[in-house]
């Protein structure tokens, strides 16, 4: 996410809600150096060095179903080709033989030095069996790791957003600034890669028969730079080599490749695409997840994603959507601006493809709606466009796609053209209806449940909207990381969600939600 206007320790982030103007401090951050314990800490600084500059470390997708996965690594490229294999198999002395393909890394990203990013997909994965696999880098085999293949007739998901190595740069430790700089001196993502790692084994402890882990985008944060450090730092925990992620491309992630080079996405599809790519889908259990890269705002190509992905799985029991920006979310810094900037067009494209849980990330907040379906009415649609330069969005402006109106988020004070057309614009995001339910159990219900994720790391974290909207059902800021975990069955789909203390334990933010099909 982004940090608009800075003033010291404080990120002053300017929104309007009926046209009163808020403000929202950024002061609260997690310092791993409080949270990570001596012992554990030191050792993390200790080995930083090492973890900053290995480029090479291996990510795990989901394929297009259960029975595959897809492997994505970076090898330096020098006299011995890269060799895009995969040793995969039920025991260490016995594994079959996976090969891909290799491709050239842009070097400006890598401090100009030569990588290949490698790709392989695995195939024949038995539900509930445990693997054990290795890579070749540059001909090299790398130790073994394990893979855990769980049944999916109860599948858990580990739901969490915005990682975002390298978020909590300005913010003092230890009587120094965290330093967003490159390679080890990025001191921001060594505290948040701590973070992160620390979240990712607290959730695995707790329920250790995760399936895989859905991130609802930024898992980094250096916009449009080249930020390698950061993503060796998000790929190095070791519960990310055991299972399968599925990332969204958030905003931080979308303006150059690196990410299209370390994640190997299934259907991969030509829409919604920027830099780091597309929309992708894949089944799994008896879920169909669509994952659309909303920092690209033509609505009609992700309409055809979502179409595209039902019809290869059309009696999916389940049609989950994960999109970055939270069209429905109670964050101050962006809930009522930018995040709600594609509403009006997905909201009714959500509801004609029967969708019944969209997960979203972008507002640091956690919240959860009520269940919601689209008004019926005509709206306009609005979109972002880059500044002039192209190196970020112009966060200061929605756009008009019809009239190409620019609406300014923050109108300066005496700018009533500006003051009306953001009430115009907010008024108009009231395209919506609110089903009537009551209780933490649905049945059956017309509406789609939406909820926005805080971040899981706690590189950074936003204020709630001073007054909470009418559509959300429950949300929270504790300041402290957190994560949900999803529970998936053919008729029923439930999620609790949890924060962790600074001691490491971990407490519910919310009742357990849980949607029942009986038809």
């Amino acid at each position: 996410m982004r940090k608009k206007l800075v003033a010291g320790l404080l990120a002053l982030a300017m929104t309007a809600t009926v046209g009163i103007t808020a403000i929202a401090a950024t002061v609260h951050y997690n310092d791993s150096s409080v949270t990570g314990g001596s012992a554990a800490w030191q050792a993390w600084t200790a080995n930083w060095e090492n973890v900053a500059t290995d480029y090479t470390q291996v990510s795990i997708a989901p394929g297009e179903d259960e029975t595959e996965i897809n492997f994505a690594w970076y090898s330096l490229k020098g006299e011995d080709e890269a060799t895009p294999v995969v040793h995969f198999g039920t025991s260490e002395d016995e594994m079959k033989t996976f090969e891909g393909v290799a491709g050239d890394v842009d070097p400006s990203l890598t401090d100009q030095v030569q990588y290949e990013f490698n790709r392989v997909k695995v195939t024949g994965i038995r539900p509930g069996t445990t693997y054990y696999y290795t890579v070749e880098k540059n001909g090299e085999e790398t130790e073994p790791e394990v893979f855990y293949a769980r049944d999916v007739e109860e599948t858990k998901i580990l739901y969490v957003g915005d990682p975002q190595i390298g978020a909590s740069k300005g913010q003092p430790q230890n009587g120094e600034e965290l330093k967003a700089d490159s390679g080890i001196a990025n001191t921001a993502a060594r505290n948040d890669g701590f973070a992160w790692n620390r979240t990712l084994e607290t959730a695995f402890k707790q329920t250790p028969d995760i399936n895989f882990v859905i991130s609802a985008g930024d898992q980094v944060n250096k916009t449009g730079k080249p930020k390698e450090e950061e993503y060796a730092a998000y790929l190095f925990p070791k519960a990310l080599k055991t299972v399968p992620v599925a990332t969204t491309i958030g905003n931080h992630d979308s303006l150059n490749a690196d990410y299209a080079y370390h994640f190997y996405n299934p259907n991969p599809t030509d829409n919604g695409v920027t830099e780091a790519g597309g929309d992708y889908y894949y089944s799994y259990g008896d879920g169909l997840f669509i994952v659309l890269n909303t920092n690209n705002y033509n609505v009609a190509e992700h309409a055809d994603t979502i179409k595209e992905a039902v019809e290869s799985d059309p009696n999916a029991a389940w049609r989950v959507v994960t999109i970055h920006q939270d069209i429905y979310g109670s964050g101050l810094d962006h809930s009522d601006t930018d995040g709600m900037i594609l509403r009006t067009q997905l909201t009714p494209i959500f509801d004609s493809y029967d969708i019944d849980v969209v997960l979203q990330g972008h507002d640091h907040t956690y919240s959860r709606t009520k269940m919601l379906y689209g008004d019926g009415k005509v709206h306009s649609g609005y979109e972002f466009r880059l500044n002039e330069d192209g190196s970020d969005y112009d966060w200061e402006h929605a756009f008009n796609i019809t009239n190409g109106e620019s609406i300014p988020l923050a109108p300066e004070d005496g700018d009533e053209a500006g003051q009306a057309a953001l009430e115009a614009f907010q008024a108009d995001n009231n395209c919506y209806t609110i089903e009537n339910t009551t209780g933490n159990t649905v049945v059956d219900p017309k509406g789609i449940l939406y909820m926005t994720a805080n971040s899981a790391s706690g590189s950074k974290y936003y204020e709630l909207i001073g007054t909470q909207q009418d559509y959300v059902a429950n949300r929270s800021q504790n300041w402290l990381p957190s994560y949900s975990i999803i529970t998936m069955t053919e008729d029923s789909f439930q999620i609790d969600t949890y924060q962790i203390l600074d001691d490491g334990s971990t407490e519910k933010i919310d009742d357990t939600f849980t949607i029942i099909k009986t038809k």
